[in-house]
C-alpha cells in the first residue's frame, strides 16, 4: 500500500478531484473540509467513494483547518493513523476569504484582511512546521499549494485573496529552500480559471469569465480540478524529486495567452 495524504480542502474543486485521484492511485487519503447543509453531504459521499476505491483507507474531519487549535489537536492523530511515517504530501486546498477592494468606500477591513492572508496563505506554514515537528514529513514528502493568475494579475475585488496567493507562494519557495536538503520538496501549482464553487464567490460575472478564457486559452477550454489533480499525482512520482521551489502552471497555456478578450 502506498502512503497517506493529508488534504487541507478536501471536499469539492481541486481538492476534492485531488482526493479521488490518489486513491484511485493508491494513496490512503487524510482530509480536513469546514462544510455545512448540501456541501457537507457531498463531502460524506466522496469520503464513501474514496473508501471503495483504495480499500477504507480514508479519514475526513470536518473543522476548521486553518485554526491553530486544530492543528494541535489533529497532528497527533495523523501521526497515529501513519504510524508514525511522514505522508507524501501536504496539499493547501482551502479556498475561503474575502473577496473586496483594497480601497474605496466599502474596503476591506484589517480583520478581513487578516483572516485572508492566514486561511488562503500562512496556515501551510504552520501545519508544514507541526509536521515537520512531528517528524510527519521526511524524504520524499511533497509540500503543494494552489494559486492563480491573480498572484500577478489584479482585478477587481481580488486583493486580499491576491495577497495571500503571493505569500503562500514565498512560503513554499522558502519551504522547498529550507527542506530540500532532507529530500522534501515543495511547489506551487498555478491553475488556469477552473468552472468551480470557489470561481462563483470570486465574482457575480464568473459565467462571463469562463466564456472569455474559452477564447483566451490555446486550447480552447477551462481547466478542469481533474486536470489539477493529475498535475499533482505526476509530482507525486519519484520521477519528481528533483523539482522544487517552483510554480507549476496547469492551464493549457493559458497564462501564455496573448490573445485580447
Amino acid at each position: 500500500m502506498l502512503d497517506w495524504v493529508l488534504i487541507l480542502g478536501c471536499s469539492t474543486g481541486h481538492g476534492g478531484a485531488t482526493a479521488r485521484r490518489l486513491a484511485k492511485d493508491g494513496y490512503g487519503i487524510i482530509g480536513f473540509h469546514f462544510d455545512r447543509g448540501d456541501v457537507r453531504r457531498e463531502a460524506e459521499a466522496l469520503r464513501d467513494e474514496i473508501a471503495e476505491l483504495n480499500g477504507g483507507r480514508v479519514h475526513f474531519w470536518n473543522t476548521n483547518a486553518a485554526a491553530i487549535e486544530t492543528m494541535d489537536k489533529y497532528v497527533p492523530k495523523i501521526s497515529a493513523i501513519t504510524e508514525g511515517k511522514p505522508v507524501k504530501l501536504l496539499l493547501h486546498s482551502i479556498a475561503f476569504g474575502t473577496t473586496m477592494n483594497l480601497l474605496g468606500e466599502k474596503h476591506v477591513t484589517r480583520k478581513q484582511m487578516d483572516m485572508t492572508i492566514h486561511v488562503m496563505g500562512t496556515s501551510l506554514l504552520y501545519w508544514t512546521q507541526k509536521l515537520h515537528d512531528a517528524k510527519l514529513l521526511g524524504k520524499g514528502s511533497r509540500v503543494m499549494g494552489f494559486t492563480s493568475e491573480g498572484n500577478y494579475v489584479a482585478m477587481e475585488g481580488y486583493g486580499p485573496v491576491s495577497v495571500a496567493k503571493v505569500a503562500m507562494e514565498a512560503i513554499l519557495r522558502q519551504i522547498g529552500w529550507e527542506l530540500g536538503r532532507y529530500g522534501i520538496t515543495a511547489n506551487a501549482i498555478q491553475a488556469g480559471v477552473t468552472p468551480t464553487r470557489a470561481l462563483t464567490k470570486i465574482s457575480d460575472r464568473w459565467e462571463d469569465w469562463v466564456e472569455r478564457t474559452k477564447y483566451r486559452n490555446p486550447m480552447g477550454r477551462t481547466t478542469t480540478p481533474e486536470d489539477v489533480a493529475n498535475t499533482v499525482s505526476l509530482l507525486l512520482r519519484p520521477e519528481a524529486d528533483f523539482i522544487n521551489c517552483s510554480t507549476i502552471y496547469c492551464d493549457g497555456g493559458e497564462h501564455r495567452s496573448g490573445r485580447i478578450y
